[in-house]
């Protein structure tokens, strides 16, 4: 078994939500949320995170304004709609029971 494929695999499942995290803490746009999830040693491409917004975007969950850039493009900066608070209040609580579990048993495994 791969090791380095199990743990990509387990930051992939926690991606959505902590992209979300991001966008709750005010507007942002995606080279920001790259630069947060690299400081949290939590690495994502633009390949992956565009998709996701995309997807979260049609969903309902997520809005975006173009705000004009003094060099270069327009940019897209993305927030949570009332929907998208909603949902990432029920990820919180489905990650806090996650956490809780998984301390758990692992916690007892080890003892």
């Amino acid at each position: 078994m791969n090791i380095e494929n199990t743990g990509s695999q387990m930051r992939k499942g926690v991606l959505e939500f902590c992209i979300l995290s991001i966008i709750k803490q005010g507007e942002a746009y995606p080279s920001d949320i790259i630069e947060k999830m690299k400081a949290a040693n939590l690495s994502i491409f633009e390949g992956t995170l565009y998709p996701l917004l995309t997807r979260l975007k049609n969903a309902g969950l997520l809005t975006y304004r173009w705000v004009e850039s003094n060099s270069g493009p327009p940019r897209k900066y993305f927030s949570l709609t009332d929907e998208g608070g909603a949902f990432y209040d029920e990820l919180s609580k489905i990650w806090c029971e996650l956490v809780n579990a998984v301390n758990m048993v692992t916690i007892n495994n080890n003892q």
